[in-house]
């Protein structure tokens, strides 16, 4: 019972930072399984993580196409380019070992923590809508972002958002939106690899999509006072990613010494 608790308010944690800073909290999913909730195994915290965080953002992507802010499009196909990717970086993510998997990973969450830490630019057009010639940047780009998340199990928006940026024209804010999609599909395909292999927690994944509902409700009222402050916030965040990456780092040498 404790397990899930732990999980739970893992989950609102997630949810509450994302929520605030508009991304980069899935990727402590894993480790909090791992350090908080005690999941022992690498692989099953990772495909844990992953149906999690795919539910997550399919609420989310909900939410936005609600607001108009999805650009439906550009979304799908690098979406749908990028799941054949998320499968083939699952797969090989499975056949690592779980310390040497756990240490690509803090190197991905120190990634994350780069990406958001630097100045985030607004521009681009908002009024962009799919062309042909968008097909030979959307299909490379996906492809990548798409196996980059299945390998590592994240959500992989710190890579879809500025993806979709590169090969659209889109603007930071549809393109936030508009990476729920793959965000969600990438998660979806990532787990379901991991559940054929029986690397899930189900109700672990219960327990965090809940809690993960409950941070977003309660980060909403607080997201609009952060507005004037966003970069200071987010670097902020990013280097609470970082301390987890080192942290992680550190017990995967001290494992592998005594081995």
């Amino acid at each position: 019972m404790t397990e899930y608790l732990l999980a739970a308010v893992g989950g609102a944690l997630i949810g509450f930072l994302l929520t605030l800073f508009g991304g980069g909290g899935s990727v402590l999913a894993t480790p909090w399984l791992i350090y908080i909730v005690g999941v022992a195994d690498t692989h099953i915290a990772i495909g844990t993580s992953a149906a999690a965080v795919s539910a997550n953002a399919l609420a989310g992507l909900i939410t936005q196409a609600r607001a108009g802010r999805v650009k439906w499009p550009c979304a799908t196909i690098f979406a749908v380019t990028g799941l054949s990717g998320s499968l083939a970086g699952a797969h090989l993510g499975k056949l690592l070992d779980g310390r040497a998997l756990l240490m690509w990973f803090a190197i991905a969450m120190i990634a994350v923590a780069v990406s958001m830490a630097l100045p985030k630019k607004s521009v681009g057009n908002p009024d962009v809508h799919f062309t042909p010639p968008m097909m030979i940047r959307l299909v490379p780009i996906g492809l990548t972002t798409g196996f980059a998340a299945g390998f590592f199990g994240i959500g992989g928006g710190f890579l879809i958002v500025p993806g979709l940026m590169a090969a659209t024209g889109m603007t930071l804010a549809n393109a936030a939106a508009s990476s729920l999609e793959s965000v969600a599909l990438f998660g979806a395909a990532t787990s379901a690899s991991y559940a054929w292999s029986g690397l899930i927690n189900w109700a672990l994944v219960g327990a965090l999509v809940v809690g993960g509902f409950a941070g977003t409700g309660l980060a909403l009222p607080l997201a609009n006072r952060l507005t004037h402050h966003a970069t200071l916030a987010r670097r902020i965040f990013a280097a609470m990613i970082v301390l987890v990456a080192i942290y992680i780092l550190t017990i995967a040498e001290i494992g592998r010494a005594h081995v």
